[in-house]
C-alpha cells in the first residue's frame, strides 16, 4: 500500500494519504485547506486518483480542504452522519466501509471529543486513524461541540483498545512532533486513558482542563459544517496568466512549449552564472541574466506588471529563485520545468550555445 503522512505546522494537523498500488485509487484523511495545492500535487505526481476525502470529525482548529479537492480532482466527500455537516457525498454510520481499489477502511464510531467523531481502521487491522479521539499519550478535549468525557472514555476503551495490540495508531494531531503509536503502547502508557485509569478519574480530569477555545473555532466550525465550501474563491492561490502546474515542492512550473509560444508576454530571468549564460547551452532570447546569488539584491529592478519565468540549467536553482522572488512580493511567477536541459532537448531556439 502507498502511504504518506503529511503535516500542517499551523494547527499541528496530520493528513494521511493511502492508495492501492494496483488501481492507483486513493483516499485522503483530514485534508487542510491551506495545503490543497500541496496534496493535489502529490497525488498527481504519484499517478493516483483521489476517490474520497474522509473527515474524522468537524474540526475546530482548521478548515478542511475537502470541498476544494472535490472541485479540483473530482473526489467524493465523506463524514460521519452524526456530524450534521452538509455538502458531503457520503454520510457514514458506524461499520460502513470506504473502498480504494482492493483496500478498505472501516468507519468506527468513536464519539466523545465531538458527537460525530469517526476513526478509520484499515482492512487488515494494521492501522487506525483516530482523529482527536485518541492522541499519542493523550486525547482530544470534551468541553465543546457536544463533547462528552464518558463517551470518549468508552470509545477508546471499548472500541479502539479492542483492536490488535500491534495496530498502529495515527492521530489527528501531535504538538510535539510524534508521528505514531500503537494500541499496546496507549493501553499501557496513556496517562489519561491507560488501563490503570478509572472512568471517574478520567471524567474528573477532563472536566477541569480549563483550556481556552481554539483561536479559529468561530471560523472553522461553520466552514467545516459545510465541508469546507468557501464563501468566496480567495482561499486558494490561483495563477491564471498561463497554463501552469504546481509541484509537491510548492513551486509553480511552466512547460517549455508554453514559454516558447508566449515569450513576448513574460520576463525571462536566467539565474545561472555568466559563463553558463554564454556557454554551450546558450540562453533564451530576451532573457535577463541575474545570477542566483545576486537575485535578492536586484529583484527590485524587475517589473511587477509582467509575469516572471525563472530559468537555470536543470530547474533546481530557478526553483529557489522562485521562492526568493515570491518572498520579495512577486506573485505571478513560475519556474521553467526542466530548465535549459529540457528546453534544448525539445529543440527550442537559443542565442549562442552549441548543438
Amino acid at each position: 500500500m502507498i502511504f504518506r503522512q503529511l503535516f500542517d505546522p499551523q494547527s499541528s494537523t496530520y493528513t494521511y494519504l493511502l492508495a492501492d498500488p494496483v488501481s492507483r485509487e486513493a483516499v485522503l484523511i483530514d485534508p487542510v485547506i491551506e495545503h490543497v495545492l500541496r496534496d493535489a500535487a502529490l497525488i498527481e505526481e504519484l499517478g493516483l486518483k483521489l476517490a474520497c476525502t474522509l473527515e474524522t470529525h468537524v474540526h475546530a482548529d482548521h478548515v478542511t480542504g475537502a470541498w476544494l479537492l472535490k472541485e479540483r480532482l473530482g473526489s467524493a466527500i465523506a463524514i460521519a452522519m452524526a456530524s450534521n455537516a452538509v455538502g458531503a457525498d457520503r454520510h457514514l454510520a458506524d461499520g460502513d466501509s470506504v473502498s480504494f481499489g482492493k483496500r478498505q477502511l472501516e468507519a468506527l464510531g468513536t464519539p466523545g471529543h465531538t458527537n460525530g467523531c469517526m476513526s478509520y481502521v484499515l482492512d487488515d487491522r494494521s492501522m487506525v486513524f483516530t482523529g482527536d479521539t485518541l492522541l499519542i499519550r493523550g486525547c482530544g478535549r470534551t468541553d465543546f461541540q457536544q463533547g462528552d468525557a464518558r463517551r470518549l472514555f468508552r470509545s477508546v476503551r471499548d472500541r479502539l483498545f479492542s483492536l490488535p495490540e500491534t495496530c498502529l495508531v495515527y492521530p489527528g494531531h501531535d504538538y510535539r512532533g510524534l508521528t505514531a503509536s500503537s494500541v499496546a503502547e496507549e493501553r499501557m502508557y496513556n496517562p489519561r486513558l491507560g488501563e490503570s485509569v478509572g472512568e471517574a478519574d478520567f471524567v474528573g480530569y477532563m472536566n477541569h482542563l480549563g483550556l481556552a477555545h481554539p483561536k479559529l473555532i468561530q471560523l472553522a466550525v461553520p466552514a467545516n459544517l459545510r465541508c469546507g465550501r468557501p464563501e468566496n474563491d480567495a482561499t486558494i492561490e490561483k495563477q491564471d496568466w498561463a497554463p501552469l502546474s504546481y509541484t509537491f515542492a510548492g513551486i509553480w512550473e511552466i512547460q517549455p512549449n508554453v514559454l516558447e509560444e508566449n515569450l513576448g508576454r513574460f520576463q525571462v530571468v536566467d539565474v545561472r552564472e555568466p559563463d553558463e549564460f554564454t556557454g554551450s547551452f546558450g540562453h533564451i532570447a530576451g532573457a535577463k541574466l541575474i545570477p542566483l546569488g545576486s537575485l535578492k539584491a536586484e529583484a527590485r529592478n524587475l517589473s511587477k506588471e509582467l509575469p516572471i519565468v525563472v530559468v537555470c540549467r536543470s530547474g533546481a536553482r530557478s526553483a529557489q529563485a522562485a521562492v526568493i522572488l515570491r518572498n520579495e512580493g512577486y506573485t505571478r511567477l513560475a519556474n521553467l520545468a526542466g530548465g535549459m536541459i529540457r528546453w534544448r532537448s525539445q529543440r527550442y531556439p537559443v542565442e549562442g550555445g552549441k548543438d
